[in-house]
């Protein structure tokens, strides 16, 4: 019976502590429900006061500007880029024509020096030959004459060889 007692106890201790915690944890649900409300409302009533309400909208618009701010940075930043890259292309640009400029003067001039040596070798080509056919043409006059000279000594021999033959001679009268 003792047992009996003890156990018997033992069980409406153990329930009393169990009823004990429950009431216990329902205290400090109802207790934390209690206190957020109470929070909630003191927020509630904080912000919709004036000054609260002036405090969000300030904070608002210097967010907002700050934004407008940052994209405003941003765009001259990108403006900037653009600029910078634009700059280097037309130097880029620039260095090729150059670049380009040179190569035709270089050409040109290449073209000209040959044309200059084609002209001058033309040139020489065209005296060298001109040289030979006024020699040709000398050549032909100096047979011509030498022929003529033969051709007079010869006529001059012939006529002394008919002069001597003939003791006097002939005259040749109109």
């Amino acid at each position: 019976m003792a047992a009996s007692i003890i156990s018997s106890c033992s069980r409406n201790l153990l329930e009393s502590k169990r009823h004990h915690e429950e009431e216990l944890k329902l205290l400090e649900e109802e207790t934390a429900r209690r206190l957020e409300e109470a929070i909630r409302k003191n927020v509630e009533e904080k912000l919709n006061t004036e000054e609260v309400k002036l405090e969000i909208e300030r904070r608002v618009a210097e967010g907002v500007k700050k934004l407008f701010d940052d994209v405003e940075a941003q765009l001259e930043k990108g403006k900037e880029d653009a600029l910078t890259e634009a700059r280097r292309k037309e130097e880029q640009a620039r260095k090729e024509r150059e670049e380009l400029d040179l190569m035709l003067e270089e050409n040109r001039r290449r073209v000209e020096e040959s044309q200059r040596k084609e002209a001058l070798e033309q040139q020489r080509k065209e005296e060298e030959r001109q040289r030979e056919l006024e020699m040709i043409q000398r050549q032909k006059e100096e047979a011509a004459l030498r022929k003529k000279l033969e051709d007079e000594e010869e006529h001059a021999n012939r006529i002394n060889s008919l002069g001597k033959n003939k003791s006097r001679p002939k005259s040749y009268g109109f």
